[in-house]
């Protein structure tokens, strides 16, 4: 139970609605017990001879505490039930809130699909902790004790006799529960390889259909859907075996206290009221017993459920901010210096950066080249912090940029991955996510810097276009030019460019550059990208070896070298004849 402990304060914050809950349910109970009292009393009354107007006082007293007693458990579900979705939503919001905080690194190392089954299945199963289990562990004991109660007061030996085979009853929905959570775990584990399945089916149909491959996907499809149907099977068994089972532990109870209790009105020492009463009294123990069981293995899944959200939750954040009021940089100009960086991914891992020395004056233009591995990615990906340097220091305008606040640094940088993503909604709310403020005008102007506004204004619905899911209704190029109008958008005093134009040909690309000269004045812009093309007009061209700077230069200083550079300018520009024959 210690893990769930984590929920105290949770549970503070509603402490006056759970104190309500709890005397809904002694009420509610309370008027529940009544009744068989009333029947007893009217079936003894009954077999001594009593007039009509006491049996219809009877029957108003009964219809009078069914109907107190539904109003109270209607306000228990009104108090605690809404408490356990108020806390999941807290519980939810806090989870969303420190999954948004945790650095790049993290994300790296988990699984999409294993952080949300964690956002959604064990906050689910922790929910049903606070409502159902804590509802039915708090009624189930007070009805216990009021009801093993006064059924002793009727008659302690039928109680003894009859009470016997209900702890079985306990048990029985235990070791069933067991059972049907490990197969449910199970199907569970089968479905999702189904939903991945799917997933990759859906986003990967172009390549399926290029390949022809729609026979093979099936096949795997069905191979899946027979072993999800076989491990529901499974399941199926076990709990058509426990229906039956309950009803006759129920049964036996039932029978032992009509065989023990009919020999007693027989003699003489009970009456057919005071049967009649525990009878009904077994009945309703039944359910509590039955849930007492239940809600054992409510608690087991969501204590595993709540180790697994404490272990997200207590990670540190790796990347550690600066409050806004105490950034030592208000108002980014654009100059950035790398003093001896060098970075690891793992303290186990080799070095990816090593001991980088590198300058950009604010307003110039820097572009990265080398080869796939030498650590381009990951350089600018220190720039916004997405990493931390593991040695040396990275300053804009002086400053050390852990000593700058988050959010002033990275809405001071339009970055756009090579892998542009865009998400399910329409373009205008894509592109202008960084500054949902602008006007059409503004995002028209910024989409023809990108060379993307003549596409915008040949889509039926133009900005209001839905991309469908991460942009696949667009091309890549397309993406990729939705992606640099959103960094331009915000106005950045620093643009990276990480590959961004690899899915655009030569002559698109040439025009985004050409464009891009105006918006880049003032701004410093690194680019990195393999096509000398893209990269000859920079300030300053760097090219990476295995984390190290090999070279850098002007465009015709690189040339002259004779380098890395050169080899690479020459093997473009054969393409390029070659291309041309």
């Amino acid at each position: 139970m210690k893990n769930l402990r984590t929920l105290k304060k949770y549970f503070a914050r509603y402490k006056a609605a759970l104190l309500a809950g709890i005397f809904f349910i002694i009420a509610s109970n309370l008027f529940t017990v009544y009744v068989p009292l009333i029947i007893k009393d009217s079936l003894n009354d009954l077999q001594k001879g009593i007039a009509e107007a006491k049996l219809v006082q009877y029957a108003l007293l009964i219809v009078g505490s069914t109907l107190i007693s539904g109003i109270f458990r209607f306000m228990i579900r009104q108090t605690i039930i809404v408490i356990s979705r108020k806390i999941e939503y807290d519980v939810r919001q806090d989870f969303w809130e420190h999954i948004q905080n945790l650095s790049f690194r993290f994300f790296q190392n988990h699984s999409t699909g294993n952080l949300m089954a964690h956002a959604t299945n064990d906050i689910s199963a922790v929910r049903m902790f606070i409502g159902p289990a804590v509802m039915y562990s708090i009624d189930t004991g007070i009805r216990m004790i009021i009801v093993v109660s006064i059924m002793s007061m009727i008659s302690w030996e039928v109680t003894l006799w009859s009470l016997i085979p209900l702890p079985l009853l306990s048990f029985l929905v235990y070791w069933v529960g067991k059972k049907v959570h490990r197969r449910f775990t199970l199907i569970q584990e089968k479905f999702s390889d189904m939903t991945t399945k799917a997933q990759e089916n859906f986003s990967g149909i172009r390549v399926i259909k290029s390949y022809v491959s729609e026979e093979k996907e099936i096949e795997d499809f069905e191979r899946l859907s027979s072993e999800y149907l076989t491990r529901n099977m499974s399941l199926v068994k076990v709990q058509a075996l426990f229906q039956p089972t309950l009803f006759l532990l129920t049964g036996l109870s039932v029978i032992v206290a009509i065989l023990t209790g009919g020999s007693m009105v027989i003699n003489g020492s009970l009456m057919i009221g005071d049967v009649t009463a525990l009878v009904m009294y077994l009945g309703i123990l039944i359910w509590p017993m039955i849930a007492f069981g239940w809600v054992i293995n409510i608690i087991q899944q969501a204590e595993a459920s709540m180790a697994r959200l404490n272990k997200i939750l207590a990670e540190k954040f790796e990347i550690e901010d600066v409050a806004e009021e105490n950034s030592k940089l208000k108002e980014v100009k654009g100059e950035i210096e790398l003093r001896n960086v060098s970075f690891r991914y793992g303290d186990d891992l080799p070095w990816v950066l090593h001991n980088l020395n590198l300058t950009i004056p604010a307003g110039h233009s820097l572009a990265l080249m080398g080869s796939t591995g030498s650590g381009k990615t990951t350089l600018i990906n220190l720039l916004p912090r997405l990493f931390d340097v593991t040695e040396g220091e990275v300053l804009i305008d002086g400053v050390n940029i852990k000593d700058i606040s988050l959010k002033t640094l990275r809405r001071s940088i339009g970055f756009v991955p090579q892998e542009a993503f865009l998400f399910s909604d329409s373009l205008k709310n894509n592109i202008t996510y960084g500054d949902p403020s602008v006007t059409e005008q503004e995002m028209m102007r910024k989409a023809g810097i990108a060379q993307f506004s003549k596409d915008v204004l040949q889509f039926p619905a133009g900005f209001d276009t839905v991309v469908g899911e991460r942009g696949i209704t667009l091309s890549g190029g397309q993406k990729q030019r939705a992606a640099l109008t959103r960094a331009l958008i915000t106005e950045p005093k620093i643009l990276i460019l990480d590959d961004s134009f690899s899915a655009v040909d030569t002559h698109t690309e040439e025009d985004i550059l050409q464009g891009l000269r105006g918006f880049m004045q003032e701004r410093t812009t690194i680019m990195v990208s393999h096509r000398v093309s893209t990269v000859k007009d920079a300030d300053k061209i760097v090219v990476l070896d295995k984390g190290k700077i090999a070279e850098q230069g002007t465009h015709e200083e690189l040339l002259e070298l004779n380098g890395i550079y050169a080899g690479i300018y020459s093997r473009q520009l054969l393409e390029q004849e070659i291309e041309e024959i």
